[in-house]
């Protein structure tokens, strides 16, 4: 394939990105990765005065605890060979829950979560592992979050057309399977996602942007751009509300920044009354498809896509001999 064919098509993602996010604002840096084997950083935690995080598919089970320099001063070996861990959700002081919820080719017939210890040393456990399936069928996602008031655990799906928020079951069981429930519609294309300390938002985000939303209502209290990562993966929101986000790459930076002020002074505004424990079904309604908030998120990934597509093909006809 002609080399320019190829550098086309390897910027097309990030060509759609910059156009989605023209003014992307700048972040400050937290820390840098030292570590060479965090190569693929997905999820994010902040607790405990410590960074955590995990790389996805193709490397073993394990979760790096990271401090303030940047230099790894803990890992936690779960597993020899987890299928695609995707996510990282707090479980409580020195303890983090593990989604290896990675489907990309919708084929999985269930996904699993796994409640591991961590913290500074290194550590080798044999954790007992939760299989959770999806209602409607396999699903992807890499979103893990965890309600800070009821410790309930959420998990949201990845899709150009929207994702869907699960809930897991509040008691899980290790001998069968454990059924998700949707609860309602978040952002399209969610890398990850995290509640904010009061319980009372949460914030999903893609690689270029995030969206807070009233918990429990789901009411979308706005959208904002992300400083640009290479790769914009993890979100995690800090005691103060600062959100810490992560990106993939060897030696990548974790970065800093805050939700935008017209936001905020939305979050102060009491949230609509309901609670996705008691009235989770009530509220999802049939989420068989996309809803119309969904299809507006997507629209600028599905235009972009076609644009990269189309541009291809065009330049596949003039690079072909006459």
């Amino acid at each position: 394939m002609p080399s320019t064919l190829v550098g086309l098509l390897v910027a097309a993602p990030f060509a759609v990105g910059l156009a989605v996010t023209p003014h992307a604002p700048h972040g400050t840096t937290a820390l840098s990765f030292q570590d060479p084997a965090i190569v693929e950083a997905s999820g994010l935690v902040v607790q405990d005065g410590l960074f955590l995080t995990t790389n996805d598919s193709g490397d073993a089970g394990r979760v790096f605890a990271v401090d303030r320099t940047g230099a790894t001063v803990g890992v936690t070996h779960w597993s020899d060979d987890p299928t695609d861990v995707e996510a990282l959700a707090p479980a409580g002081p020195g303890s983090v829950w593990v989604g290896d919820i990675g489907d990309n080719l919708t084929s999985r017939p269930d996904v699993t979560i796994t409640r591991i210890p961590v913290g500074r040393g290194d550590r080798t456990v044999q954790p007992t592992s939760y299989r959770l399936t999806y209602p409607h069928g396999a699903a992807d996602a890499e979103t893990l979050i965890r309600d800070p008031v009821t410790g309930r655990l959420y998990l949201a799906t990845k899709n150009v057309f929207g994702g869907t928020l699960y809930a897991v079951p509040r008691h899980l069981t290790a001998t069968g399977t454990n059924r998700l429930t949707p609860v309602g519609r978040v952002q399209a294309i969610a890398t990850d996602g995290s509640f904010f300390p009061d319980g009372r938002h949460l914030v999903v985000r893609d690689y270029f942007s995030a969206t807070v939303y009233d918990w429990p209502s789901l009411q979308r209290v706005g959208s904002f751009d992300l400083p640009f990562q290479k790769q914009g993966e993890g979100i995690a929101v800090g005691p103060d509300d600062t959100l810490y986000l992560s990106s993939e790459g060897v030696g990548s930076r974790v970065v800093t920044t805050r939700v935008p002020a017209k936001i905020r002074q939305a979050m102060a505004t009491p949230s609509p009354s309901g609670s996705p424990d008691t009235s989770s079904e009530q509220q999802a309604g049939d989420l068989s498809e996309p809803s119309d908030s969904a299809s507006h998120d997507a629209w600028p990934w599905v235009v972009g896509g076609l644009f990269a597509v189309g541009a291809g093909v065009v330049l596949v006809r003039a690079l072909r001999p006459h």
